[in-house]
């Protein structure tokens, strides 16, 4: 096998921290929420809902230094804010049919009945059958025996892959995590790449790839996102301009078209693998497909429960919702013995991403109970007032796109807040107003780059365990901080035209 060192490591991987680490990781988010919280609250806004975004932030730092699991951080968070009562307003607590107890209760395990958080499940189950089949391990094989001389021809094969379902699959967490996922994850271990020291093999390249290319294609169409569809109907009610399917595509269409044709290219020199090309593999693919024999009967079920799911997940969203979907096909792999019950259980992975995503939903939306959102759009929109109308627009969108980081959820981020940034800019003499509302529609799906838990497949990705929590943080500001810039460079001219 060849392999070539890369030239250009901007982003690698992190040494093991010291236990004496642990000490300040502990105490800087509980130092930065503290101080915060003892901050008066800003006009206009609650003091609880101060005292929680203080509590959000310091959970969020926790996040991002990790003095201890995440899903384990998420679970302190919800359960110290819904202890405490943060999220609710002192005249909830003054009605005396409030039972605060159980609403608290209520409201920290919400994101337990949320559909992705079991959608993103569902996608790991997925991935187990896929390996616990052998199916995985085939597909994988086929696609490096075909391409797998250049781990950036792999790169491509992905791309178009994710870009051939999208028009069809309104969840980018059943397109990427459920349907791609399971096969790519095969593919690094040939090439002897796992997660830990040789991810940055071929691995980690090919995660983040998939990952990437998942949220640039998730704004390519209308119906590749279900949070899309909700914002052409907002921006049909509060702007009265009507977005149809051409409209949308044809007017994404030069921003999604030149990052899909750059990005496996992109990410091979932000974030290289360190195996660039290799004679041997693709021939040691092709003999290992041969020794595998024919397509057993457990891989053939496997893979008829995943067309089953691919089918109801583009044709049958007005029957079965996604995640329905999901624990349907998870029903017939028991049924089926392709995976057993204690197989689920074990599966620790699978059950702590579930854990994290679940208490980052809750959290998330606390901002948007507490009323934090609603106000901080609003703040910001009222001082860009006698302001050009393009400058305005651009610094709303700006807006839009980075307060995601307060959100786990494309849809509770589009319902939170694209109806007052909107409102916000209508409001504006002169605005171009389409263009304005295309604008912060396309923001969509790109912005689920940013971080671990922007976007449903976000979790599935870092859970994988190839890209390290400071790679993932790092990577989502700089191709987030890229695709936007390629929005603004040219999709404003390209739509003002």
């Amino acid at each position: 096998m060849q392999t070539t060192a890369p030239e250009l490591k901007p982003l690698p991987a992190p040494s093991p921290s010291p236990r004496g680490s642990i000490a300040w990781k502990a105490a800087a988010p509980l130092l930065v929420g503290a101080a915060l919280a003892l901050c008066p609250a800003p006009a206009g806004l609650a003091p609880h809902a101060w005292i929680y975004f203080a509590a959000f932030v310091a959970v969020i730092i926790a996040l991002i230094l990790e003095p201890l699991p995440a899903a384990a951080v998420g679970l302190i968070g919800i359960t110290t804010i819904g202890g405490s009562g943060l999220v609710f307003s002192p005249e909830q607590f003054a009605n005396p049919a409030f039972k605060a107890p159980p609403e608290a209760l209520r409201w920290a395990l919400a994101g337990f009945a949320n559909s992705t958080v079991w959608l993103i499940f569902g996608a790991f189950m997925f991935a187990m059958g896929y390996e616990k089949t052998g199916l995985g391990r085939r597909f994988a094989l086929v696609l490096v025996k075909r391409l797998g001389s250049r781990t950036l021809g792999l790169g491509y094969a992905i791309m178009l892959a994710d870009l051939l379902l999208a028009p069809f699959t309104p969840s980018n967490t059943a397109r990427s995590g459920g349907t791609l996922f399971p096969v790519i994850r095969g593919i690094p271990a040939l090439y002897g790449s796992h997660p830990g020291e040789t991810a940055r093999k071929v691995g980690a390249y090919l995660m983040w790839l998939a990952f990437a290319t998942t949220c640039v294609t998730s704004s390519m169409f209308v119906t590749a996102l279900a949070p899309n569809l909700l914002a052409i109907e907002l921006t049909r009610k509060i702007a009265a301009v009507e977005i149809t399917w051409t409209d949308w595509f044809f007017g994404f269409l030069p921003v999604g078209g030149a990052l899909l044709l750059i990005l496996p290219w992109l990410v091979y020199i932000i974030y290289p693998p360190e195996i660039k090309s290799s004679i041997e593999v693709p021939r040691w693919a092709a003999e290992e497909l041969a020794s595998m024999g024919g397509v057993t009967f457990r891989e053939w079920l496997m893979g008829a429960l995943v067309g089953l799911a691919l089918v109801l997940w583009i044709f049958g969203g007005s029957v079965m919702d996604a995640s329905l979907v999901a624990l349907v096909v998870i029903c017939g792999m028991l049924v089926g013995r392709v995976v057993t019950w204690d197989d689920i259980l074990g599966n620790r992975q699978a059950w702590n991403v579930l854990v994290w995503f679940a208490t980052l939903v809750v959290l998330a939306d606390g901002l948007n109970k507490v009323g934090f959102t609603s106000w901080f759009a609003g703040s910001a929109a009222a001082l860009l007032v006698g302001y050009s109308p393009q400058l305005v627009m651009v610094v709303l969108v700006t807006l839009f796109f980075f307060v995601h980081y307060l959100f786990a959820s494309l849809t509770a981020h589009a319902t939170a807040v694209l109806p007052v940034v909107l409102a916000a800019g209508v409001a504006i003499p002169d605005m171009p107003v389409k263009t304005f509302a295309l604008l912060l529609a396309f923001s969509l799906g790109i912005m689920g780059v940013i971080t671990p838990y922007a976007t449903g497949p976000a979790p599935v990705y870092f859970g994988s365990g190839y890209i390290s929590r400071r790679d993932f943080w790092r990577l989502g500001f700089v191709f987030g901080s890229i695709f936007f810039l390629v929005l603004l460079l040219v999709g404003v001219p390209w739509l003002g035209r």
